[in-house]
């Protein structure tokens, strides 16, 4: 029975073997590593994320010894619960590109806690340790909430705004945004959306952030 050719990442051809089999276990295993590490550093058992998470205790007790295949929900969850990106999870595949290319509207889609309908996150990809310095996000937002999330981060993050007009909260600070407008600071500080002025609204921000953390 022949089957179709299946390519990897640089357009050379795999072995059906690998396609099907091998590249499974490999991607498994490294997400198994990755979610074990990342628990240990915030120093919870596997019953604490589980709680902080949603899932329960043997799903995640599968996942990290690669009994089981996590889906992108699932991996949203434990992205958000443990604050690194989806794609820090895949830190380690031999097929990863140190260049990422994202096309328009292919950024992955974050689901942030508190934020509310109208609200889109889009991370525009991650590189792997030791270059895993930035994390690009693209927000656009259409609708206007009364109460908008406010967060806090290690590192710095630049905001340059693309279209629309808002008030953006640092600390007991307002700054208002309009198109080519740009604000770098400290993400110790609280920070956020303020007023939403003119919608719909996009913008870039950037965070600079410990490389490996």
């Amino acid at each position: 029975m022949s089957t179709d050719p299946v390519y990897d990442g640089r357009g050379a051809e795999l072995p059906a073997t690998k396609a099907a089999g091998e590249l499974e276990s490999e991607l498994g295993g490294v997400i198994a590593t990755r979610v074990r590490e990342f628990r240990q550093r915030h120093g919870w058992t596997v019953g604490y994320l589980a709680a902080h998470s949603g899932l329960s205790k043997g799903m995640l007790s599968k996942i990290e010894n690669a009994q089981a295949s996590p889906s992108l929900a699932t991996l949203a969850r434990l992205s958000e619960a443990l604050a690194v990106p989806v794609t820090a999870f895949l830190r380690g595949l031999s097929e990863e590109e140190d260049v990422l290319y994202v096309k328009a509207g292919t950024g992955l889609d974050i689901q942030h806690r508190g934020a509310g309908p109208g609200h889109r996150y889009q991370l525009l990809g991650s590189m792997r340790a030791p270059h895993d310095s930035l994390e690009p996000m693209l927000v656009t937002l259409t609708e206007r909430t009364e109460v908008f999330p406010l967060y806090q981060h290690a590192g710095t993050e630049l905001i340059f705004m693309i279209s629309g007009k808002m008030e953006y909260c640092y600390g007991s600070s307002r700054y208002l945004l309009e198109p080519g407008d740009a604000l770098q600071f400290v993400g110790e500080v609280m920070h956020g959306p303020g007023e939403l002025v003119v919608l719909p609204i996009q913008f870039l921000a950037i965070k600079a952030v410990t490389p490996g953390g």
